[in-house]
């Protein structure tokens, strides 16, 4: 599927957190309903979806709203506030593959029974967020050793603490390094997808303020994708030529040349919705 389609198809609750984390986050005032619709029918999405997203992140407890008369404006929660800023930390900071490895790893052994599939499934979902990578079944690998406070914390959560194991080691003289890095993470479909990325953004000239906010929250909102996606392996486990390495500079390039005029148009909305 084109990249291209999936972002104009993207749920409208989705594109509202992103909208919510690129404009609203930075500021501390609170916005009309009609901005946000707006701001969400230039991305494609309708009215009726705009507004089923506003109730149900409030339901959710990451907006509140409050009435001025006829009309409503939305504010952040507390909590909707710490769950944006750590997305944003998250997608502003993610790209970065220059850190050094000495080669060690982490290995955690923890099994689950194939009968309680709710937890094997929230098992995996949570080490595969935190970079994990499953090269046999009931065996997570990550070359990152300090995840394993992280570690300890999922598994101590799930209630599985203590029938898990971890290890500190160097991949031994058995086997191929490369063949376990291969079974233990889809990087051909990642690649795939960071190549659609730059296919997607690569010579994207907006023009006019209207066009850079979009392009601008397209731009975020494709991006904020890959933290969950890739594992944040070193260069020396990544194939050569590593497509994340140029989205990374696209991305964080781009961002930095859309934002002011992003922003102002965001300002732009804010004042008009005062007059409406």
């Amino acid at each position: 599927m084109s990249r291209r389609r999936e972002v104009s198809h993207a749920s409208a609750r989705s594109l509202l957190m992103t909208i919510l984390g690129e404009f609203v986050l930075p500021r501390d005032k609170p916005v009309w309903t009609s901005v946000l619709v707006d701001v969400l029918g230039v991305l494609e999405v309708e009215e009726k979806s705009a507004r089923q997203a506003l109730a149900r992140s409030a339901a959710e407890g990451w907006v509140v709203s409050e009435r001025a008369g006829r009309r409503v404006r939305w504010s952040l929660t507390a909590p909707g506030r710490r769950l944006l800023t750590e997305g944003a930390e998250r997608i502003y900071d993610f790209g970065d593959y220059a850190r050094s490895w000495d080669g060690g790893w982490l290995m955690l052994i923890v099994s689950v029974p194939e009968s309680k599939r709710d937890l094997r499934h929230r098992l995996r979902t949570r080490l595969t967020w935190a970079g994990f990578g499953s090269p046999v079944s009931g065996v997570w690998v990550s070359p990152d050793v300090t995840r394993q406070r992280e570690a300890s914390q999922i598994v101590q959560d799930l209630g599985l603490d203590e029938q898990a194991m971890s290890f500190l080691s160097k991949y031994g003289e058995i086997g191929e390094q490369e063949s376990m890095v291969a079974r233990s993470w889809d990087l051909t479909e990642l690649r795939e997808r960071y190549e659609d990325f730059i296919d997607t953004f690569t010579g994207l000239n907006p023009q006019g303020g209207e066009a850079v906010l979009r392009a601008q929250t397209r731009l975020v909102h494709e991006w904020r994708r890959f933290p969950f996606l890739d594992p944040r392996l070193p260069l020396e486990l990544l194939p050569p030529k590593w497509s994340g390495l140029k989205a990374a500079e696209l991305f964080h390039r781009t961002h930095v040349d859309w934002r002011p005029e992003a922003q102002e148009h965001w300002e732009a909305l804010l004042d008009a919705g005062e007059h409406d």
